[in-house]
């Protein structure tokens, strides 16, 4: 569905509440604005593949300007967004299809034209939202970013970290650490009560991630129903949901394990349902408390001309010292994604990540969750009242060595379908990856963070990068934000 008429609706009711903002200023500004701004400096080096550049830096920038107004039962937000890329490199595409693009530069420099410099502007987000008396019941339509397992706000800070950081966009996420992110136009709906929250969402998929034209639609839709309930004091989280993936892009070459000639003669429809639900858990025991956290799904439907059937979990635990200062955390987990044994069947067994934020599940996103087998122990601490340091520990294997090494986050363009896959060559030793980040509030409106990953290839990238299967990756940046809330509003 085509939402240009709604959004010139919005904007019309944003020029009025503008106008009357005008008008009215002497009592104060009757509507919100808010600044966001997060400028990055990256420096990767890639797996080798000379005469191709692996190693280069490039810096990212990201602005987002918006306005929002609440009035009674009703609210609305206007958001543009500009993203920005300077000095991405113009060498770092193997001409090897095998070894592709070399990083998040490479993919950067091929997603706008082969563009160094590609800028542009959009409007990231543009919604009215009715919200309906008594229990919390709210209605939005128009363009609006959707992430999948924060239809609830825990009061338990171990809770809401887990749920942020492990449980939330493993499907459906905005991508928020690329450049240009990804948005929704549709509808979304919330019916809670205290305990419990009812959601759902159907939208089409918006350009953006690695293109920095974010305006465009996909024809690629999802359909979201969930139900989330808190128990036990409200220590226990739990939810299920259902989800319904459409891609209509019948022209684009589907990335699965298939020989070419039965990928480039399928031109069918993807159309997938996922099935699922999690839950977490903090359980108080000696200084600290414990955590638990599942996660799974099952996938059917069909893939092109193929039958899908495939699926997904996760297991994980922690201990946490609360009454230490530092309230330090470790944790360890294991998640498997499953992969394809039989790439000359007519079943595609290979798990589907959707429209994810891979980014949260692999800090160093030279992977996703699809055909993989992931042990990891992570540390967490906070040395101040505004800093964590994490560092965390991945033993990467394929699921199925007959299938694909999997990268990319899903749908971000109408000319390429948005995973990449390259081959195993019979392989499932993947790779070891080591990883420290330490993220610094140092004021209410500047964060500043730094990352850095070390990747040690195994068998699979070293039958594809035989010069050097090892990997770098790290960056620094500042984020601001700043916003004036609204003043008089009339609720």
């Amino acid at each position: 569905m085509k939402l240009s008429s709604l959004f010139a609706a919005i904007l019309a009711i944003a020029s009025a509440g503008l106008a009357h903002a005008q008008s009215t200023s002497s009592r104060g500004l009757p509507v919100s604005t808010s600044i966001y701004d997060r400028t990055r400096v990256v420096t990767s080096q890639w797996f080798a593949a000379p005469p191709q550049s692996e190693t280069y830096s490039y810096v990212e920038s990201l602005v987002r300007l918006g306005v929002a107004q609440r009035v009674r039962h009703w609210d609305w937000a206007l958001e543009l967004a500009q993203p920005a890329l300077l000095g991405l490199p113009n060498d770092a595409v193997s001409p090897v299809l095998a070894q592709g693009q070399l990083g998040l530069g490479a993919t950067y420099y091929a997603s706008n034209g082969n563009n160094t410099d590609p800028a542009a502007a959009f409007l990231k987000q543009g919604f009215l939202r009715y919200h309906f008396r008594g229990a919390d019941k709210n209605l939005r339509l128009g363009r609006f970013e959707f992430i999948d397992g924060l239809e609830t706000q825990p009061v338990n800070p171990t809770l809401s970290w887990l749920q942020t950081n492990r449980i939330a966009h493993r499907l459906i996420g905005n991508f928020g650490f690329s450049d240009a992110q990804r948005s929704f136009d549709g509808v979304d709906g919330h019916y809670g009560s205290g305990t419990w929250d009812l959601t759902g969402m159907a939208g089409r998929a918006d350009q953006g991630v690695y293109n920095v034209n974010g305006n465009p639609e996909l024809n690629v839709d999802i359909q979201y129903l969930a139900f989330s309930k808190y128990q036990f004091n409200r220590h226990f989280l739990w939810r299920f949901f259902g989800l319904g993936y459409h891609d209509g892009r019948t022209g684009i070459l589907k990335i699965d394990n298939r020989p070419l000639p039965a990928r480039q003669a399928d031109h069918k429809n993807i159309r997938l349902g996922t099935y699922g639900g999690n839950f977490i858990t903090t359980i108080p025991a000696g200084p600290g408390q414990m955590d638990i956290l599942f996660w799974g799904v099952l996938q059917n439907g069909n893939w092109g001309t193929q039958n899908d059937s495939a699926g997904a979990a996760a297991v994980e635990g922690g201990y946490r010292l609360t009454k230490v200062a530092t309230a330090p955390w470790l944790r360890g987990g294991w998640f498997l994604g499953s992969g394809d044994n039989h790439p000359a069947d007519n079943r595609h067994n290979t798990f589907f990540q959707v429209l994810p934020t891979p980014r949260i599940y692999a800090r160093f996103p030279f992977y996703n969750l699809m055909d993989n087998k992931d042990q990891f122990v992570q540390f967490i601490d906070n040395p101040a009242k505004r800093v964590e340091v994490r560092g965390d520990l991945h033993w990467l294997q394929l699921a199925s060595k007959n299938d694909l090494w999997y990268l990319g986050g899903g749908a971000f363009d109408n000319k390429v379908f948005g995973y990449v896959g390259r081959p195993s060559s019979g392989h499932s030793s993947f790779a070891t990856v080591a990883d420290v980040s330490a993220d610094w509030q140092a004021t209410k409106t500047v964060a500043l963070n730094f990352y850095y990953a070390y990747a040690s290839g195994k068998s699979v990238i070293a039958s594809i990068y035989p010069v050097d299967r090892n990997a770098q990756f790290g960056y620094v940046e500042m984020v601001y934000r700043w916003g004036v809330p609204q003043k008089n509003s009339r609720k």
